[in-house]
């Protein structure tokens, strides 16, 4: 890859994964290693259980994992053969349940998921980078209040995330803690990003309007 005349090696070019696991039915995603966990640990569930463990566990807070989908997540596994319906049960008036466990297949595919999620690198760009490579000439004047909106919401969920995770901060394991100061580092990462946007938006303009102005006369 080349930018502006400068050889730049390609992000693809090192042990980066830059698939969108959440849009595909694959082998690493982390709805399928959180359900064959589940069950590895603690035996056989049934959908509305795995349900009430991913919120008595705030997965939401430290993965990409929609609770609402570990219904489907869990059909689709039992379809692959990694897990199976042990028993059904009922209670009351209620449908019965078909209650799952784990098969053989799916502890081998569980090992193999936990080795390749640590090993490997997950990137994913965002496009508010393209977005700011290739501005609106006409909306220049905008820039600035535009990043500095964006900053401002992002300083919001900074701190709400701080205040919200101090208060889950004793239900979770200390790997929990420290998957979900992940994401709280990555949100102060991005802040400090766009405070340097905001600090170097008159430059940016500046650029920007030089570019402009050279096209024109050439």
């Amino acid at each position: 890859m080349n930018i502006r005349g400068v050889g730049v090696p390609s992000i693809t070019a090192y042990a980066v994964d830059t698939r969108d696991y959440s849009r595909e039915s694959s082998c690493v995603s982390a709805i399928r290693l959180y359900i064959l966990a589940s069950l590895a640990e603690r035996g056989p569930l049934h959908g509305h259980a795995l349900v009430a463990l991913a919120e008595e566990e705030h997965v939401h807070e430290w993965t990409d994992i929609s609770v609402g989908g570990l219904y489907g997540a869990a059909r689709r596994l039992a379809d692959d053969g990694l897990i199976e319906v042990v028993r059904t049960e009922r209670q009351g008036n209620y449908p019965a349940r078909s209650v799952y466990g784990i098969t053989d297949a799916g502890r081998d595919a569980l090992r193999t998921l936990q080795r390749e999620t640590l090993s490997s690198l997950s990137w994913r760009h965002d496009p508010v980078d393209l977005a700011v490579a290739r501005l609106d000439p006409e909306a220049l004047d905008d820039l600035e209040q535009v990043i500095r909106d964006r900053r401002d919401a992002i300083a919001d969920l900074v701190a709400h995330r701080r205040e919200h995770v101090a208060r889950i901060r004793t239900y979770l394991t200390h790997a929990e803690w420290l998957s979900t100061q992940h994401g709280t580092r990555r949100l102060e990462a991005e802040l400090a990003w766009h405070d340097d946007l905001l600090t170097a938006v008159p430059d940016i303009v500046r650029d920007e309007r030089t570019r402009i102005h050279d096209q024109d006369v050439s």
